[in-house]
């Protein structure tokens, strides 16, 4: 059989694909054709629903696979499996402290501010939706341990149906480690995780076509049902949640993009499509494959990636974090619930608990909320309500600075593991022209990003060569 490549001629010439045909176009203006549908026709915009969901639901049937897959043919081709827990230690460490300073900034923003004051409302005259009585009962019976105890599946297959990430990650960690302890005897089995990787991305290629259609109905849909009255009645909190975020963005997760010499701007650049995806769908699921194959192209070893990602997106929770703070806190002083400094760290301590056990839930944010103002019990859980209707609004915020967080954060982690070749990611963030890293999937990012043709560059749009690709092609022989 002959080998499968998308590598052009020897002599091709370098091209860039024009700005119109790439993906981030397409999707930008499929969000403002569904917000101008939501607003105008808000009835037409609100049948929109099932073609968002339908899109979201396909990518989201590819993420437990992609990540299962990815930790797994990580950690069982790695020679020293003290450095997967080291890099898991240190991940872990560096999610709890980010988590932190965006709390901290959520509860320095709302202490200025104090948009809740004047509101004086009754907590036990607060009519309760159906939806939101769900989210508040959940919460309610939502304990801070319970993180720890979920990670741990009931079975095998039910992580994958239910796609919850935190089991799949568990699930990959213990079977990626007993694949790497079987040595020769498991190459076959790790020779076929490689290969259902790049199918999975092959896949994946082919739903990010139908990207601007789903991020059409999904806006289309947002905006018709929950309108603009609510951004205009509540638009003070909105506003500082948003300015809060990007102070963070650029004060913090900047900080630690200078500190490894890279320009946190031109990685944001670099992530456009990704942005745009997360922007139009108001969830950052569907942008993980795109943000690990693109960190692996821009210098961050496979199975850096393969953990941190995965992981980051159940524990690091930046943009959560800074709406817990700042919802809690606006709840409280809409109450009239007066908190001391004290009580407010003991807040932060237990939002540091609860947030990790509603990662990968419904309506998480809500569930970790009340679960927050259950366990302190100075502050009404009915007061969520108060914010219930803005929560849309808010959702693409939190979504964009979560995964802002968890590319600064891979970042960091390969640096502190001295694998970031910090050089060849500058490069790449500043849109120059690479050659594919030796253990990239023989599947090119192509496949997921051009609108128009199937053999653009994602990310970097190049033609291969025989003389530069290095990574292997795949075979009946092989």
């Amino acid at each position: 059989m002959d080998h499968i490549s998308t590598a052009g001629p020897a002599d091709a010439p370098a091209r860039k694909t024009r700005w119109y045909r790439q993906l981030y176009f397409w999707v930008l203006t499929a969000i403002v054709i569904g917000i101008l549908v939501g607003w105008l026709a808000p009835t037409a915009g609100i049948a929109m629903e099932p073609i968002g969901t339908t899109f979201v639901n396909s990518m989201k049937m590819l993420i437990g696979p992609i990540v299962f897959l990815t930790i797994v043919g990580g950690i069982a081709s790695v020679a020293d499996l003290k450095k997967v827990g080291m890099t898991g230690l240190k991940a872990l460490t560096y999610f709890q402290v980010g988590t932190i300073f965006a709390m901290i900034f959520g509860l320095v923003a709302i202490n200025i501010f104090r948009l809740g004051d004047g509101v004086n409302a009754d907590a036990s005259t607060i009519k309760t939706s159906d939806s939101a009585a769900k989210l508040i009962d959940a919460g309610q019976h939502q304990e801070w341990w319970q993180f720890l105890t979920h990670i741990i599946p009931n079975s095998i297959v039910g992580p994958f149906v239910e796609g919850d990430i935190l089991q799949i990650i568990f699930i990959a960690v213990v079977f990626g480690i007993a694949l790497n302890a079987m040595g020769k005897v498991g190459a076959p089995v790790l020779d076929g995780v490689q290969r259902l990787t790049g199918v999975m991305f092959k896949i994946l290629g082919f739903i990010m076509k139908a990207a601007p259609l789903g991020a059409f109905g999904a806006m289309a849909f947002a905006v018709g049902k929950y309108g603009v009255s609510s951004l205009t009645s509540m638009g003070g909190l909105i506003a500082l949640f948003y300015i809060t975020s990007i102070l963070f963005v650029v004060v913090v997760l900047g900080s630690v993009m200078a500190f490894l010499k890279l320009n946190i701007f031109k990685m944001i650049r670099h992530l456009k499509e990704e942005y745009m995806l997360i922007l139009g769908t108001s969830t950052a699921e569907p942008a993980l494959p795109g943000l690990m194959r693109k960190l692996e192209h821009a210098g961050v070893k496979k199975e850096t990636v393969g953990l941190v990602v995965p992981t980051g997106y159940s524990f690091n929770l930046d943009g959560a974090a800074i709406y817990l703070s700042l919802a809690a806190l606006y709840i409280a002083q809409a109450t009239n619930t007066d908190l001391t400094i004290g009580q407010q760290l003991g807040l932060l301590a237990v939002m540091l608990l609860t947030s990790k056990g509603a990662a990968g839930v419904a309506g998480g944010g809500f569930i970790a909320l009340t679960a927050t103002l259950t366990t302190i019990g100075t502050i009404p859980a009915a007061g969520i309500m108060l914010i219930f209707g803005i929560d849309k609004f808010m959702s693409e915020c939190r979504a964009l600075v979560n995964f802002t967080g968890n590319a600064v954060a891979t970042l960091f982690i390969a640096w502190w593991d001295r694998t970031l070749d910090a050089d060849r990611a500058r490069r790449v963030f500043n849109g120059e022209t690479v050659e594919p890293m030796p253990t990239e999937d023989p599947i090119h990012l192509d496949d997921v990003a051009d609108i128009d043709e199937d053999l653009a560059e994602y990310g970097h749009h190049t033609p291969k060569h025989p003389s530069t690709d290095r990574r292997p092609a795949y075979s009946e022989s092989n």
